[in-house]
């Protein structure tokens, strides 16, 4: 029998007190990157952005305007119109690279952060802003977008995805790489500790369903650092299920592009799913609700502003594609007058009727149902005349 060696201690996690700070160098860190915060291209040998810089022009449009109707949203929950509101602030590359990426028949599944993949999937921002102001459940149609409902549940929606994906494979609507279907989830890193998302990544593998799963590493899952939730980078999780993983400069909308785009055309044609890392920062908080000076240093959020997606693009076009201010300054203009049109909007959206909640249950109604609605319908009434 041989001797014992004492090893190491071992190491105590305690909840930490004081603001952390998780990797920043993005030089540290091993990525695809087809342009840098510079603004400058650079090649990578397994990816490459094969658009033109019309395409580019289009990128940064997206992004502004989506940054605009975020910027909008956060201003209206602080006014007491939304009663909370889910930032994107410094994952617009992330979320429009991906999303741009997307088929007419890829079916999105995203968690309540998305609003830079709605945008590209043509679902009006007003009824993301429906949602977040109580008067609704999420008032799109999945299928007239192909982008399913905000799902708050931290993780579900990859295991919807999953089995969409797998619905894709029965129905035969694989085996071409341009013209097939697949599915696209996003989640958070924080989502990715969950059993759910896990479960997927099993399911997925073991039945090779044509599915993307788009982790947006935004480093803080609400306010616990990455360390926290992996000790290994989050694309090499996908290994241990037998499927491939990359890591992308999140902030990079070419990278995200050419790297989501690669992966659909591979769940397309069937060669199974994939995990994308999109490694990116979280500019704002969590949500309105949240105060993230309490747990991250000032120092980090200066740091990633130079790595900002949207400026990076500006320094591109400006210096390489000869565009000049009059784009930028109509591209503002138009973020001006989406925002005023939907603060308008979102003023001007009608208070539910409450019985219509029963309706939108089963397509025929059940006794019980009825029940419960005429017990709503009779509490309700019990009010009236009261000052």
């Amino acid at each position: 029998m041989s001797e014992s060696v004492p090893g190491p201690a071992p190491e105590v996690f305690a909840p930490h007190k004081a603001p952390v700070s998780p990797p920043q160098a993005s030089e540290e860190v091993e990525f695809v990157q087809l342009l840098t915060p510079e603004g400058e291209r650079v090649e990578h040998p397994d990816y490459s952005f094969d658009l033109d810089d019309e395409a580019i022009k289009g990128f940064y449009r997206d992004m502004v305007l989506v940054r605009r109707i975020d910027t909008e949203a956060t201003a209206l929950q602080r006014q007491g119109e939304l009663g909370l509101w889910a930032s994107l602030l410094g994952q617009e590359a992330a979320q429009i690279g991906s999303g741009r990426a997307l088929n007419k028949k890829d079916m999105v599944f995203p968690t309540y952060r998305e609003h830079g993949v709605a945008w590209c999937q043509g679902v009006n921002p007003l009824n993301l802003l429906g949602l977040f102001r109580g008067v609704d459940q999420g008032a799109w149609d999945p299928k007239d977008n192909n982008f399913h409902l905000y799902t708050i549940v931290i993780g579900a929606q990859t295991l919807h995805a999953t089995g969409y994906a797998m619905g894709q494979q029965r129905d035969h609507a694989i085996g071409d790489a341009d013209n097939g279907e697949a599915t696209i989830a996003y989640f958070g890193d924080g989502a990715s500790s969950q059993g759910d998302v896990n479960e997927a990544f099993i399911w997925a593998s073991v039945f090779n369903a044509p599915v993307v799963f788009f982790c947006q590493n935004n480093q803080w899952a609400i306010s616990e650092p990455i360390d926290r939730q992996t000790r290994i980078p989050l694309y090499q999780r996908a290994a241990g299920f037998g499927f491939p993983g990359v890591r992308v400069d999140g902030n990079d909308v070419l990278a995200t592009y050419a790297v989501t785009q690669q992966a659909l055309k591979r769940a397309r044609e069937g060669s199974g799913p994939s995990l994308i890392e999109a490694y990116t920062y979280r500019m704002g908080a969590h949500t309105t609700s949240d105060d993230p000076t309490k747990y991250r240093l000032n120092e980090d959020l200066e740091h990633w502003k130079l790595k900002d997606p949207i400026e990076r693009v500006h320094a591109y076009l400006a210096r390489h594609a000869s565009v000049d201010h009059d784009f930028f300054d109509e591209v503002d203009a138009e973020g001006d007058k989406v925002a005023a049109e939907l603060r308008a909007g979102c003023l001007a959206l009608p208070d539910p009727v409450l019985t219509d909640f029963f309706q939108n249950v089963y397509v025929d109604e059940t006794p019980q149902l009825a029940e419960q609605r005429d017990q709503y319908v009779a509490y309700a009434a019990s009010f009236e005349g009261e000052g």
